[in-house]
């Protein structure tokens, strides 16, 4: 649940005064369609890595391509199959390419591609084809024998039928989440049942618990519900050995013991599916904090989960970044002084805060969960007992907050939804420091604060966990951006700096972050109702003083921020109460929070907004593709050199993954 997703296309529309030069001449932009652009990025200092530092790398990356079959079929049953269907007609297609449904079918193929299946990554809606079934059909008949052999009925009908898998993961208050999320996460059974029996299995006494349900599909079979456990030997068992195999071939060139071990003990995790080895695992990844290469690799976020408990796979390679960690160092350094002066109930803070360890880095490979579209910045492990034990593990991935910034130069955002130019100044000072500060704090502290009173569940805010747990994050984050200490550490050289973010922040919670929602319905994901709920309740709340206001000027609206101390005020008031209702397990107060503030969608103000995204061409969401780690070998199967390339396109690399990472047989 500790994932920071980029808030919005203004998180990037920012001036690059405050980064190290990129190459100018270096390509971002790989494809563009529908809502989406996506993009390269650079990873800058691979070939200063020792060479056992890039065989480390190269094999950890191997292991992490090698799981993206798991992650497509974990979000929809049918999803492999269609995958399959349509590379097979778009690779054997001999007629015009420039029709009309050729080029519908070819950007219905770039949309699965960049959401991992057919349902959009953000909304979860299933996409709506704009090719025919009939031309599909003729397409398919055309197809050389043996080419595709799927289940066609059952695949069509997902493709082209509106009620079918309508939906990956439904939030709707009221409803039945599981019987309505066309997620593969359980089959055949309710959401009563899924509750009924993960708390049938918990022990209210025990204080360090397994992270129930984190590798498994819950299933009815003749009546009984039981687990089928993603390992070696069962769910998912093809691509884990693939996985398995690369992992074991990294430990020949772990940094250190310590981090051999590691990789050992994710090992035996994926060998026995057990849960208590995944927490031992974990606590000894946490503690790794002197290797420069890391990664996470495994069943992690739970965002595709409507309850929260199973963990869709992903991986990410990385590799520290030394002269800007010192700022998040800095950071982590200071974990207690921070806790000790939060804003929130003292019977909610940690009076020890454990191994805070926080870094910049390089992301040298995106997988799974985290590919095309990626995070910011992540906090691990998720277990809150293992957090207040053995501290947590942060990063904030520099080069791609880089890749965003560089593709964003000119796009015209400030010009159209910042107040003035004042503001507009600061942003262009001071939000790429201010916003990477965010993503520090969110990550280093926000998700690494407070603590749970004894006996609490730590599922027990259920559907509304994880927007709960990101606004937590976001409110430390955001409350501690405009505190003093920032300058007394010297993260910081001006004492107005965080009103960027303040603005950034309020802009995108009340208004820009609808270019991303469709006409008529409301707001699902977790970082968007989060994002929603905390600029929400903070105008609401500030409403009589006119703490924030939206104000129209020449027809349009615009947020004004008329005290920026008073809506820190109003920040630390929240953060306090959201504590509250994660350390006492307040599932009643965190709905109505939820449901209140960061739901429901002002309609004539998302008209105007849509309206005003249209004239600019800013693609709402964005992604990328990866660079290429081509490794050349001696006679003995040795690496002795690994080269990295960046020229790969966008469908020549999904087409390449699906054949040369085929981890799940058909």
């Amino acid at each position: 649940m500790n994932k920071l997703i980029i808030a919005s296309v203004m998180a990037a529309a920012i001036s690059s005064s405050n980064i190290q030069a990129a190459d100018k001449n270096f390509d971002y932009t790989a494809d563009r369609f529908s809502d989406i652009e996506v993009l390269r990025y650079q990873v800058p200092d691979f070939n200063n890595l020792t060479l056992d530092q890039k065989r480390l790398v190269y094999y950890l990356t191997e292991a992490a391509l090698w799981g993206r079959d798991i992650l497509w079929d974990q979000n929809y049953k049918y999803n492999l199959a269609i995958r399959d269907l349509l590379e097979s007609v778009y690779k054997n297609y001999e007629g015009d390419r420039n029709s009309e449904q050729f080029k519908a079918f070819e950007l219905y193929l770039k949309q699965v591609e960049f959401a991992n299946g057919i349902h959009h990554h953000y909304s979860m809606d299933k996409f709506t084809p704009g090719f025919s079934r009939e031309w599909l059909q003729s397409e398919i008949d055309r197809l050389p024998e043996g080419t595709w052999t799927p289940v066609q009925t059952e695949v069509m009908a997902a493709i082209f039928d509106p009620a079918v898998a309508a939906k990956r993961v439904n939030q709707a208050a009221g409803e039945d989440l599981i019987l309505t999320s066309a997620n593969n996460l359980y089959e055949g059974v309710t959401q009563a049942e899924v509750e009924a029996y993960y708390d049938s299995l918990k022990d209210p006494n025990d204080s360090t618990p397994i992270s129930y349900g984190l590798n498994s599909r819950l299933v009815k079979k003749d009546g009984k519900v039981t687990e089928q456990v993603y390992k070696l030997d069962g769910l998912y068992g093809d691509a884990i050995a693939h996985i398995v195999d690369n992992l074991t071939k990294a430990m020949a060139y772990a940094e250190s013991d310590a981090q051999r071990l590691v990789i050992a003990r994710l090992i035996d995790f994926y060998t026995t599916g057990d849960l208590a080895t995944f927490d031992d695992y974990s606590i000894r990844w946490t503690e790794d904090t002197a290797s420069q290469v890391d990664f996470i690799n495994g069943f992690i976020e739970s965002y595709g989960d409507p309850l929260g408990m199973t963990g869709s796979w992903e991986s990410i390679v990385n590799f520290k970044n030394i002269p800007a960690s010192a700022r998040t160092e800095t950071i982590s350094s200071n974990a207690q002084w921070f806790e000790n002066n939060s804003p929130v109930d003292p019977r909610f803070r940690k009076e020890n805060v454990k191994g805070v360890s926080a870094k910049v880095i390089t992301a040298a490979i995106l997988a799974g969960d985290s590919y095309p579209s990626t995070p910011i910045g992540i906090n691990l492990p998720n277990a809150n007992w293992i957090r207040a034990a053995h501290g947590s593990k942060s990063v904030t991935l520099e080069n791609i907050t880089e890749a965003y910034d560089e593709a964003s130069h000119g796009n015209g955002f400030n010009e159209e939804f910042v107040i003035d130019k004042a503001t507009s100044d600061l942003l262009d000072d001071y939000l790429f420091i201010t916003d990477n500060l965010h993503t520090d704090l969110h990550e280093c502290l926000g998700h690494a604060s407070g603590r749970l009173l004894p006996g609490v569940d730590p599922d027990a805010l259920k559907a509304h966990g994880s927007t709960l747990e990101e606004a937590r994050a976001d409110l430390f984050a955001l409350y501690y951006l405009a505190d003093p200490k920032l300058l007394e550490l010297g993260l910081l050289d001006n004492p107005d700096a965080y009103k960027a973010e303040y603005y950034k922040y309020m802009l995108n919670g009340l208004m820009t972050q609808l270019m991303r929602i469709e006409p008529g319905k409301d707001i699902e994901e977790a970082h968007m109702r989060n994002r929603q709920l905390i600029a929400k309740w903070a105008f609401e709340h500030g409403k009589k003083d006119k703490v924030v206001e939206l104000v129209r000027r020449g027809g349009k609206t615009f947020v004004k921020i008329n005290d920026y101390r008073a809506l820190r005020d109003l920040f630390g008031q929240l953060l306090a109460e959201v504590q509250r209702i994660k350390s006492e397990g307040d599932y009643a107060a965190g709905a109505e929070l939820v449901e209140k503030y960061g739901v429901k969608v002002d309609r004539k103000l998302h008209r105007e907004v849509l309206d005003r995204y249209a004239k600019l061409n800013i693609a709402p969401y964005r992604g990328f593709v990866n660079p290429v780690y081509e490794a050349t070998f001696d006679d003995n199967g040795v690496i002795t050199d690994v080269r990295i390339t960046y020229g790969e396109d966008y469908i020549p690399q999904m087409l390449r993954y699906s054949s040369d990472y085929a981890g799940l047989k058909k």
